[in-house]
């Protein structure tokens, strides 16, 4: 059965800020001030960074017992490369989003070394965000409204 997620990004009078909100909680987004924002928080290439970590680290946490994998600690570091030639339209040529995502899964447990890769493979093959980056998914704009 299909679940269906709601979200908003609301653009705010200040620099390049974004009033995003979801089922009540909200995360203001941002750009630096080089980029023309106020920097105030994070751009959305960085929380895409940010969504993919937390769907892995929360995949760890939802399955580890199933998976019967134990670890006392796990975090993520992320990093992704965007060249801003192509989203800034200077260079027709580069691609405007990630053209690689990398990310190192740290796990403080007392899991074989074999055991805890096992486990970082199902949670990559888990985690619905990084489906969505490693396979695409459909961007549909229902309407256009003018106000």
């Amino acid at each position: 059965m299909l679940t269906t997620f709601k979200a908003t990004a609301k653009s705010l009078p200040d620099g390049l800020q974004v009033d995003t909100e979801a089922r009540g909680f909200k995360i203001l987004l941002d750009e630096p001030k080089e980029l023309g924002g106020t920097d105030l928080g994070m751009n959305p290439v960085e929380a895409v960074l940010c969504a993919l970590g937390a769907c892995q680290a929360i995949c760890a946490r939802a399955f580890a017992a199933a998976q019967k994998f134990t670890f006392e600690e796990f975090h993520i570091e992320l990093e992704g490369d965007l060249d801003p030639d192509g989203f800034m339209g200077l260079n027709e040529n580069v691609r405007n989003g990630f053209q690689e995502i990398r990310f190192s899964m740290h796990f403080k447990t007392q899991e074989s070394q074999e055991k805890t890769e096992a486990f970082a493979d199902f949670i990559e093959r888990t985690c619905p965000v990084g489906d969505n980056l490693a396979n695409g998914v459909k961007l549909v704009r229902t309407k256009v409204v003018r106000g």
